[in-house]
């Protein structure tokens, strides 16, 4: 399944990361709905692989423990039928972007620091999966009107057209000014876009510390006000399995 001798050189390497990128992008874009018929929640664990020859492969993680190389995410299949498709194929695609640098630098262990530098900046002149996925550029979202989570409060617009705070946002405003550098490299953990403070309302998952977009998991401010502890549909779907 693997190739007979690790690469060792940063372009060895580098070549075994674009042809496990490759596979892993024609899983899911050009063969999405083939991938997503092979990730049956009522099935094992399974992963998504892609392989040095620019295939891919849905099947059983390794047995072997530690295993040849890293693994990629366990039980992607397990969420399927738990969120939107587009969604899931987006945290898919996160959690292949992760497993894809984890296998390069892997390989890469024994490189010096000016290898592993050269290594990633080749990586990184490729596009994330996550972003050829999504058909989205790295760019800040703009600002809307409403902002904020579940936890932080949130703005209304009053019938004077004036943005009014209701009095917990005031009082936590200095606090999250503090914060504002540690969330806003909080990534969404349905589509993977990051939290900006005035971007569209937020919603945390009280069972796995998640950050949601409310429009990802199907949430409103309203809804959340009305809920004592909220759990993202990840979590549903695992405490609802025996």
């Amino acid at each position: 399944m693997e190739m007979a001798s690790s690469p060792r050189t940063v372009e060895e390497i580098f070549k075994d990361y674009s042809a496990r990128r490759i596979g892993v992008v024609r899983a899911l874009t050009q063969d999405v709905d083939e991938f997503y018929g092979l990730c049956d929640p009522d099935k094992e664990n399974l992963c998504l692989y892609g392989h040095p020859n620019e295939t891919w492969e849905v099947t059983l993680p390794a047995e072997e423990v530690p295993p040849e190389l890293p693994e990629p995410a366990l039980g992607i299949n397990f969420a399927r039928d738990g969120m939107n498709r587009r969604d899931w194929l987006s945290l898919v695609a996160v959690h292949s972007d992760s497993w894809l640098l984890s296998v390069a630098f892997y390989l890469g262990a024994r490189l010096n620091r000016n290898e592993r530098k050269r290594l990633f900046s080749l990586i990184n002149d490729f596009p994330t999966v996550f972003e050829v996925v999504t058909d989205r550029k790295p760019i800040k979202e703009k600002p809307t009107v409403d902002s904020g989570s579940k936890s932080r409060g949130s703005t209304k617009r009053s019938s004077d057209g004036q943005v009014k705070s209701n009095p917990k946002f005031d009082e936590e405003y200095e606090e999250e000014e503090e914060e504002e550098d540690e969330h806003s490299e909080t990534p969404c953990g349905s589509c993977g876009g990051k939290y900006y403070k005035t971007s569209e309302f937020w919603i945390g998952c009280d069972i796995c510390q998640r950050w949601f977009h409310g429009k990802c998991v199907k949430m409103t401010p309203a809804k959340a006000d009305s809920i004592r502890h909220y759990k993202c549909p990840t979590c549903s779907l695992r405490r609802g399995r025996p």
